[in-house]
């Protein structure tokens, strides 16, 4: 069955719904300039809101593999996202502490892909100039076919398009955000609900 992350989550009844919808994982922003951005302050208590079974990522902008592992401690994360300068490097570093890590990559690299043995987990996604997750635009799909390395897709996924994705690439998992909302950075439960019935489904 699809692994299933909703991302940019900010009030407690956006977790109370994702959870019991089957939700596996809950992403949580720290990069300034997103409509989804949380301080760690206010991330710390919506984490201790999630049921021990979900994942619980943060995603972060340059950071380095220190830093990144220092936020990740902080607000009791288990899992990271990492953006920016420090990426790779910093998703090893966060993997080798036991962290569960998603690493993004543009849909149109990835034939270069991660297919090295490194463990990490792929995250391929849109490219969006100056936008770092959340854009809600799709890519061509046909990009990943082809590819035999686990990964799991974003980039414009919502319950209208999620099972159609899902059955032509039988991806590890799937991952959600802006196409989940009704406005910037305020989620329709709903549509939530109705994501993660129909990843699972599929």
């Amino acid at each position: 069955m699809t692994w299933v992350k909703v991302c940019g989550l900010r009030r407690r009844e956006e977790i109370e719904v994702a959870a019991s919808a089957g939700a596996d994982a809950i992403g949580f922003v720290s990069i300034p300039g997103s409509p989804r951005f949380l301080s760690l302050e206010e991330i710390a208590p919506l984490i201790t809101m999630v049921p021990s079974a979900l994942r619980r990522i943060i995603l972060t902008m340059d950071l380095d593999p220190d830093e990144l592992i220092n936020v990740a401690t902080r607000v009791g994360a288990d899992g990271v996202q990492p953006y920016g300068r420090y990426a790779r490097e910093a998703a090893e570093a966060a993997m080798n502490a036991g962290l569960f890590v998603l690493l993004p990559l543009r849909a149109d690299e990835a034939d270069q892909g991660l297919q090295d043995g490194s463990g990490l987990m792929p995250l391929y996604d849109s490219r969006v100039s100056g936008v770092f997750g959340g854009s809600g635009q799709t890519f061509d799909w046909g990009l990943l076919e082809g590819i035999e390395e686990s990964y799991v897709v974003a980039g414009g996924l919502s319950p209208e398009n999620v099972d159609v994705l899902v059955n032509r690439l039988q991806p590890w998992g799937v991952d959600a955000s802006s196409r989940l909302e009704t406005h910037p950075g305020t989620k329709d439960l709903g549509k939530i609900s109705a994501f993660v019935s129909k990843a699972k489904g599929a």
